[in-house]
């Protein structure tokens, strides 16, 4: 096995459990190295740090697989790794109102670079490294043989692929050919997902517990719901008893699967309005015409990609909760969301105040929200924490 060795000084985050060694962090390696393959991390003396997989072409020199030095990384380990994780959803493997969850959750399940999503019988990967591409057959066969399900679809096709050098791949792997949707039920509402399109592995399966809490506010409230994707906050509202539930999204597409979404949960509802529009301008435009709302849902993709975005990507949270704000009506509830793993919840937090003191408005958190059980953060890697959110209310 090949030798990655660490420039002096460079070791303490790997001793500290983080499962990244950055390039710029290693001084040689050890042979000729194939993109993906296994090797061993030492320090500058040549201490046994981490047994990882290398990427020369990747800003991420070597992610962790394993901190133990007598680990062989074979079909077994893949296949512990894999049990580990599957194990750890059994609670809601045998939830009766929710069929849909992550089973692994790359870093954090200690499997660096692959997601494995579950929508009823059919399961959804991504591998996103030369590490995990090399070991494709491998997981594969181990998702089989643990999971067992109808199909395996690979929705393979994010940018991180190619920052690895690798190309896009999509499609069925395993199993039944045909297989390109799911029927699915989360807190006993149900879905269609399509695979092949769309964002993520098809759902938005870590504001799950979110949505459930959204939901218990929604009773009795006129709910605006912005940037509403297929529609899931404002199902969960509606089935929380909400008067009415408006959802506005940029995307045709996806406000066509929230109308079918909103019309197997309440068929005939007359409560529903569907606006397809530019958010900020919506926003702005309903704010000079007074319009009101008694709860705001802003769930908005990602502003911040990386720190260099981090400034202009507060600014645009600060707009947007500020407009949220001028439209609810005195004691509203806003629930208000980043997906920006770059901002931090401090950050966030505070552009929701300035959000507040531009609005005129003072803002009450009632609580903190985060990203679902089945999407854990790894207390050695913050990064793995990227979802976060608040419960407010605006007095």
């Amino acid at each position: 096995m090949s030798v990655v060795k660490l420039k002096a000084g460079r070791e303490k985050s790997l001793r500290h459990r983080h499962p990244w060694v950055y390039s710029g962090a290693i001084d040689t390696v050890e042979g000729e190295v194939v993109p993906g393959a296994v090797v061993t991390v030492t320090d500058a003396q040549g201490g046994f740090l981490a047994r990882g997989y290398h990427n020369a072409a990747s800003r991420i020199g070597v992610r962790v697989l394993t901190w133990n030095e007598t680990d062989n990384i074979d079909a077994d380990w893949w296949r512990s790794r894999v049990d580990d994780a599957v194990a750890a959803r059994a609670a809601l493997e045998a939830a009766p109102d929710t069929n849909a969850y992550r089973l692994i959750y790359a870093e954090a399940d200690r499997l660096p670079g692959l997601i494995v999503d579950r929508y009823d019988d059919v399961v959804v990967v991504q591998m996103l490294t030369a590490g995990v591409e090399a070991a494709r057959d491998l997981i594969l066969d181990a998702i089989e043989e643990r999971v067992a399900p109808a199909a395996i679809f690979d929705r393979s096709d994010s940018a991180s692929r190619q920052r690895e050098g690798l190309t896009a791949s999509s499609g069925v792997v395993r199993g039944d050919t045909e297989r390109t949707t799911a029927e699915i039920l989360e807190n006993g509402n149900a879905f269609t997902v399509k695979f092949g399109s769309g964002q993520k592995t098809g759902f938005y399966l870590d504001q799950r517990a979110n949505r459930r809490r959204v939901a218990e506010f929604a009773s009795g409230r006129n709910v605006l719901d912005v940037f509403s994707y297929t529609g899931a906050f404002s199902v969960g509202a509606l089935a929380g008893g909400a008067a009415s539930v408006t959802l506005t999204d940029s995307s045709e597409s996806a406000l066509v699967a929230a109308e079918q979404h909103l019309e197997r949960s309440a068929p005939g509802a007359d409560n529903v309005e569907i606006v397809q529009a530019d958010a900020f301008e919506l926003l702005r435009g309903w704010s000079t015409e007074k319009r009101q709302f008694d709860m705001v849902v802003l769930d908005p993709p990602k502003f911040a990609s990386n720190r260099h975005q981090v400034e202009k990507a507060l600014r645009a949270y600060k707009d947007t909760n500020m407009l949220a704000m001028k439209l609810l009506t005195p004691g509203g509830i806003l629930a208000t969301f980043s997906c920006s793993g770059a901002v931090s919840q401090a950050d966030f937090t505070l552009a929701v105040s300035w959000a507040g003191i531009d609005a005129g408005r003072d803002v009450q958190v009632l609580e903190r929200l985060s990203q679902g059980a089945d999407h854990p953060a790894l207390a050695s890697f913050p990064e793995s924490e990227y979802l976060k959110g608040m419960l407010c209310r605006i007095p």
